[in-house]
């Protein structure tokens, strides 16, 4: 890449591009039996502009994205004090971790999570932790790359289906 990426703080003027963004991600990870009315109306009410507007107005320190040639290609979203599914854990989870096809395989993933690692350690943070769907090994991989270690197993409901996920948890340190 001739440009470089920049990682910056999710802005209001981004929710359009977010809302494509985390649709388009989310449909080639989990729509592998295709779209189903419940995975609509799930992507639909999640991915919202206005959810995404309302997030960046009253959070705007847990959306952070990936820019290259003034376009998003990557995203990382935090949610604060969540309790894990798994174990008596309440810490910052890692609930987005997305990057358009085209561009994994080049960093950025690893660039979004150091980028949120770093400002959490400056909170005083000590742990993050996500869930992953079991079956997405490529993701489970570059977790575990990351220090993230498996804690258990939990099942995610949309609105009749569960989703077995894999829940990982990561100490924070910091960098020096």
């Amino acid at each position: 890449m001739e440009e470089k990426i920049l990682y910056r703080k999710a802005r209001l003027n981004d929710a359009v591009k977010l809302s494509v963004l985390f649709k388009q991600v989310y449909i080639q990870t989990y729509g592998v039996d295709g779209v189903s009315d419940e995975f609509a109306n799930f992507i639909t009410k999640q991915f919202s502009i206005e959810r995404i507007e309302n997030t960046i107005t009253n959070h705007p320190e847990v959306i952070v994205v990936a820019e290259y040639k003034g376009n998003l290609v990557g995203v990382a979203e935090i949610e604060m004090s969540k309790k894990s599914p798994i174990g008596n854990i309440i810490a910052p989870e890692l609930n987005k971790l997305y990057i358009l096809e085209s561009f994994c395989g080049k960093g950025i993933g690893e660039k979004l999570l150091a980028f949120i690692e770093d400002a959490l350690v400056q909170k005083g943070e000590k742990a993050i932790w996500l869930w992953v769907l079991e079956s997405n090994n490529r993701a489970v991989n570059f977790y575990e790359k990351h220090q993230f270690r498996y804690i258990g197993n939990a099942s995610f409901q949309m609105e009749k289906n569960l989703y077995d996920n894999k829940v990982m948890l990561k100490e924070l340190v910091k960098r020096s």
